[in-house]
């Protein structure tokens, strides 16, 4: 089949996805670019391109193609499988059977793999967490790595140290990009990356010979008007929103940098008769999914959320986002300020940053790879007990918080010191060496990041011209909206 079926085939799966019975969906020039790299010339790509840009479309588009040319179902890589529903969806629309395995589902497992074998699945959705479980890592993953058609890697700058949100499960996913058999496509996508990054994901998915594509794309988005908000303190920020809530166009987002001042802020508003939500990595599951559809349909005016509701939300119409409070890296901002204005002219984007910011950033910088002795002394421990350990066993004896513990043990696995096995985790005896130097650089890059962020605050340039400089855009310019190229549109005052 030549180039130009190719793509009216492309073209016709794509109407299907976006129930466009007429046929007259078209992928965009750059969409089309990475299809074809995937399906043609089998190669691996990394596609860097803002939130809303349709990556969905180019995996679910590719994966109807190469399904029907006898490749084995896609893995999709993604922390993000509870957002997904609506891509699932879709996907059915195009006759695209997608399944998952997370947490909740352990006893679906075998008859997943069962169907998958079968070629009964087209689309297998698995969260980064499940890489580093015991049984999946040892008896799912190899057979995985044989069948698979395409891998996609969704949110991939959580696979680099120089990411704003590494992740070490991801690290995972070097062991199955070595293990694919040659001529396995490869996608991995991500809307935040700077050039470092970049290069970095490039880097390791061109683990299995050749280069990878790099398609990026330009990151302003025409709809989002930028702007900062200096407030006294915590009590006039509040204040300020109690009054100006119902001011802010559709419904939206606040996000606050800790779970006790989300849960605060909810409560105040709710005093005030605002109908928000909030929205947390304390939420129970079942009140997640609730808050993230009262937020789609419009019932409540705002979800208070931490980082927790995290890259893949997707509610078009994001009439808002407002941070009390400033995040610590203008990557993170960026991404965050991304989920609005995708399916609307215009969409308010405001920051209110709090002298309390700076205590919030050091204390979770803190909690960070801990010191050297603190992981020989853990070493030391498991190397005594000579039997596996769980992580209860362990905490008393090695005095970190568990949640820090378990992260260090899983960065450990991967540079192949401790092992996660049937009861814990054991020492392999295997020499480690603590990569000073690179945890260093690291915590530099932080320290430059939350500088950004003052800068941010500061600048009497364009907001939006700042962020794609931060995340090296070459197509960044002024954007003619924020506050201070339009000026400011947001009265400051609150009654006392």
């Amino acid at each position: 089949m030549d180039h130009v079926e190719l793509r009216t085939e492309a073209d016709t799966v794509l109407a299907e996805l976006v129930g466009d019975p007429a046929g007259s969906a078209r992928l965009r020039e750059d969409q089309w670019q990475a299809v074809a790299a995937l399906v043609e010339e089998h190669r691996r790509a990394l596609v860097v391109q803002r939130t809303g840009w349709g990556k969905s479309a180019v995996y679910f588009v590719a994966t109807a193609l190469l399904r029907r040319r006898g490749a084995g179902p896609t893995v999709i890589i993604s922390p993000l499988l509870a957002l997904m529903r609506n891509q699932v969806e879709a996907a059915a629309r195009a006759g695209i059977r997608a399944r998952t395995i997370n947490s909740a589902n352990p006893e679906d497992w075998e008859t997943i793999h069962g169907e998958v074998e079968r070629g009964e699945t087209d689309v297998l959705l698995v969260s980064p967490e499940r890489l580093n479980s015991v049984d999946f890592r040892d008896q799912v993953l190899p057979r995985l790595a044989s069948t698979t058609g395409l891998l996609v890697v969704d949110e991939a700058h959580c696979i680099s140290d120089w990411g704003h949100d590494f992740r070490p499960d991801y690290r995972r996913l070097r062991t199955m990009l070595a293990e694919l058999p040659a001529g396995v496509p490869v996608l991995a996508t991500t809307a935040t990356a700077n050039a470092r990054v970049t290069a970095d994901v490039a880097e390791q998915l061109g683990t299995g010979g050749g280069d990878a594509l790099v398609l990026r794309g330009p990151l302003d988005r025409e709809s989002l008007r930028l702007g900062v908000l200096q407030l006294p303190d915590a009590a006039h920020r509040l204040a300020w929103l109690g009054e100006r809530l119902g001011d802010l166009p559709g419904s939206g987002i606040i996000y606050t940098l800790t779970v006790a001042a989300a849960e605060e802020v909810a409560a105040f508003l709710r005093q005030r008769g605002y109908p928000v939500a909030s929205y947390t990595g304390k939420t129970e599951n079942a009140d997640r999914l609730q808050a993230e559809e009262d937020l789609l349909a419009n019932r409540v005016k705002a979800l208070v959320a931490t980082s927790a509701l995290g890259m893949g939300f997707d509610k078009p119409d994001l009439g808002f986002v407002v941070h009390l409070g400033s995040p610590s890296s203008p990557i993170a901002y960026y991404q965050q300020v991304g989920r609005a204005g995708r399916g609307v002219d215009h969409a308010d984007v405001l920051l209110l940053p709090g002298r309390e910011d700076e205590a919030i950033w050091a204390y979770f910088a803190s909690v960070g790879f801990p010191p050297e002795e603190q992981v020989r002394r853990t070493l030391a421990v498991l190397e005594e007990a000579g039997r596996p350990m769980s992580l209860p066993a362990l905490e008393p004896l090695v005095d970190l918080r568990r949640s820090r513990l378990e992260t260090m043990l899983k960065v450990l696995d991967v540079d192949g010191a401790v092992k996660r096995v049937k009861g814990g985790w054991t020492a392999t005896g295997q020499a480690w060496a603590y990569d000073a130097e690179r945890y260093a650089w690291v915590a530099r890059q932080r320290q430059a990041e939350q500088q950004a962020m003052r800068d941010y605050v500061a600048t009497t340039g364009c907001r939006m011209e700042f962020l794609q400089r931060q995340l090296d855009d070459e197509k960044a310019a002024p954007c003619g909206r924020c506050d201070t190229c339009a000026g400011p549109w947001l009265d400051p005052a609150v009654s006392s």
